[in-house]
């Protein structure tokens, strides 16, 4: 066991606090790494305040990039100094999900209560989504670690980890959108700038951000949209299909907000999609008139993390990085230190931020 330094949830809805844990050393086929970076997701956030509940106490973070520092028995391909992203696909590779191709939705239970974390006097500590990155260093399994090219900044490889591959993966995975088609995308935060560069790379003939900010709007331009509607206007949906001449092939919600899902299927065309990516509280519910969608051939989707390969997805994004095609520095709206997590995360909620990065040199 070591001793590190980890940001620490005590109770749901309380400010984290900074505190000394013990880290175990990597066993069989897990991956130990000393984070450079982690970046502040909503997930985190509504974790952390009891939306979905949990056990306590906990180290939340799963956003992360850093570099290898130790390996188990059965690592294979990875190294001490390797340079690596770290996210929450906990894959078994065997399971029927995992088989078919869908390792964000692998059937293969975890129990962070047993995992690699242990409170300063040895007590249960949960590691969150299977990472705990809120943390100086993790221990993960092997298959929730990419190798990238050390050309990459840390700050910008943390946002690949969850924020990008589930906006970019959504649109490119999940709606599987064509060149040429329409996308609308609700929700002009961290995830939805992710959709509208997403939906820009595929080819998309129009893109059309909404979102209650006109701020956020313009943003979302800078990232490819070709036109923007305020949610908060009437029948926002018009205004949308006014643009695009018609219904969106695809509409991808990025926010958890129930008038957002309520309102997604008027933006379709006949034979979109909505890609339901935002993830409201536990118990909130959704309406939506189901005969209108069974006329008109549309669907309703779930995508968990983008639906990605990291092995296969990760790699390609940071090449595209790497050639100035995907933005990921613009993304980053503050630097923080650990200790400053709860000021981070505080901007966070303030609605403003794109994405808050903690690193570890600060």
């Amino acid at each position: 066991m070591q001793m590190i330094k980890a940001a620490v949830a005590h109770e749901f809805g309380a400010p984290l606090v900074i505190e000394e844990v013990q880290l175990r050393a990597p066993e069989g086929s897990e991956v130990e790494v000393t984070l450079d970076a982690v970046a502040i997701c909503h997930s985190d956030i509504s974790y952390a305040e009891g939306a979905w509940g949990g056990t306590l106490p906990a180290v939340y973070g799963h956003e992360a990039a850093g570099r290898v520092s130790a390996v188990g028995a059965n690592v294979r391909g990875l190294e001490a100094g390797d340079s690596v992203v770290v996210t929450l696909i906990r894959a078994c590779g065997a399971c029927p999900s995992c088989a078919s191709g869908s390792p964000t939705v692998c059937e293969t239970p975890y129990d962070g209560d047993k995992g690699p974390l242990k409170t300063a006097d040895g007590g249960t500590l949960h590691q969150a989504m299977a990472s705990g990155a809120f943390a100086e260093k993790v221990v993960v399994e092997q298959s929730q670690v990419v190798k990238v090219s050390p050309d990459i900044p840390k700050e910008a490889a943390a946002l690949i980890a969850c924020g990008v591959i589930t906006g970019v993966g959504a649109v490119v995975n999940a709606a599987g959108l064509r060149a040429g088609q329409d996308v609308v995308v609700i929700g002009a935060g961290g995830v939805g700038l992710n959709a509208i560069q997403g939906a820009r790379i595929a080819g998309a003939r129009r893109i059309v951000a909404v979102d209650m900010s006109e701020e956020k709007l313009a943003v979302a331009k800078e990232f490819g949209a070709t036109d923007g509607v305020l949610a908060s206007g009437p029948k926002p949906w018009r205004a949308a299909q006014k643009a695009m001449g018609r219904g969106a092939d695809a509409v991808i919600v990025t926010v958890g907000a129930i008038p957002a899902y309520d309102a997604a299927p008027r933006y379709l065309a006949g034979g979109g999609k909505v890609i339901m990516v935002g993830m409201p509280h536990s118990g909130a519910m959704s309406s939506y008139e189901p005969v209108t969608m069974a006329f008109m051939g549309q669907g309703m989707v779930g995508s968990k993390m983008g639906d990605v390969v990291i092995q296969r997805d990760i790699p390609w994004m940071v090449d595209l990085y790497l050639q100035g095609r995907l933005k990921l520095d613009e993304l980053i709206s503050g630097r923080w230190s650990l200790e400053q997590i709860n000021e981070a995360i505080a901007d966070t909620k303030g609605g403003a931020a794109r994405r808050n990065v903690i690193l570890f040199d600060r």
